[in-house]
């Protein structure tokens, strides 16, 4: 990071992995501090992205965004992090969150205690990365579990993707960054507030934390076209979303619900034809490069940063360039121009 609000960006391996390299590079030489890699079943595998950002890149900061603890075991988790670490010569972070109901769902996983077993996920893979032999009873179990690399990173930072009040809190008390799954500035000013009572329990040893909102969207030329390009991702996160969350938007429940079980059969189709546009003025922020400007600069009244998430846009590099160009109007930081 050079100073000033992180930039972030989503690069989701719906691609093949050089591509997603390439769009990396791209963002890189753009000014992003953080290319986070989305994680799927259905697409390529995250871990295998990051390597390729890896090796095309030279300060970007890599890592998932976000993996669960579910498809993977957590210690396995810890090792493929490390080993981006080593990798990248200390530039890995870890994404980490409850994963997508739906998607776990499509693959006969119960999300059991969520918050519990992502706190526990990220303890036990710090101690890991510290050189530490573990053995651990909880959301799982891990006996005599060591790791047999060092990763060049003293510690490596961990960000929780949250959305609900209490992954919210736990995140700032234990973690290094919070992803907060938000495009809105109405989500964002109530979730800095469930920040801030976790930071008052924070202990001080825990050093900085980091608030970022990984916002959906979708920007190019054309309003209409940025907004189409968004259904997709939209989908997901309606398909995800707490009824507290859609009654603040005032998104039918039922136009809602269409959407979740139509993901959850796999009809994707449906469930992105289904997407509402008040389902999209709600969870992403999608039109040309002057809105996007608007709501990036709404949003970074309540955090510290933006992970510019999926879609990106209609054509990916022409909405890195313009996310680029949004985030330097909106925050004013002239230094990504050189």
């Amino acid at each position: 990071m050079t100073g000033g609000s992180t930039w972030g960006i989503e690069l989701t391996p719906e691609h093949p992995a050089d591509r997603i390299a390439s769009l990396a590079a791209q963002a890189e030489e753009s000014g992003f501090d953080i290319a986070f890699t989305s994680s799927h079943y259905f697409n390529r595998d995250p871990f295998v992205t990051c390597s390729k950002i890896a090796a095309s890149t030279d300060e970007i900061r890599i890592g998932p965004g976000v993996v669960n603890p579910y498809e993977t075991h957590p210690a396995r988790l810890a090792a493929q992090v490390a080993t981006i670490d080593e990798g990248s010569d200390g530039r890995a972070v870890f994404g980490i969150g409850a994963g997508d109901r739906s998607s776990l769902s499509n693959l006969g996983i119960e999300r059991d205690r969520p918050l519990r077993r992502v706190l526990e996920t990220f303890d036990v893979a710090r101690e890991l990365w510290a050189g530490e032999t573990v053995t651990h009873e909880g959301t799982f179990t891990a006996r005599d579990a060591s790791l047999n690399l060092e990763s060049p990173s003293e510690t490596i930072p961990v960000y929780v993707g949250a959305q609900g009040p209490h992954m919210l809190r736990m995140s700032a008390k234990h973690a290094d960054g919070v992803l907060i799954n938000a495009a809105h500035p109405t989500d964002l000013e109530w979730a800095s507030e469930q920040v801030e009572r976790g930071l008052a329990d924070r202990p001080d040893d825990r050093g900085s934390f980091e608030s970022l909102a990984f916002a959906s969207t979708s920007v190019a030329a054309d309003e209409e076209t940025a907004r189409e390009a968004a259904r997709p991702p939209v989908a997901f996160i309606v398909g995800g979303a707490a009824e507290p969350v859609l009654e603040r938007h005032d998104v039918d429940p039922d136009a809602a619900s269409a959407v979740s079980e139509a993901l959850e059969r796999g009809d994707l189709t449906d469930a992105f034809g289904r997407v509402t546009p008040e389902m999209i003025d709600a969870f992403c922020i999608a039109g040309t490069t002057e809105t996007v400007v608007d709501r990036f600069e709404a949003a970074l009244e309540h955090v510290d940063g933006v992970v510019v998430g999926s879609p990106l846009g209609p054509d990916l590099e022409d909405a890195i360039e313009r996310s680029s160009e949004a985030l330097r109007t909106a925050t004013g930081d002239e230094r990504r121009t050189d």
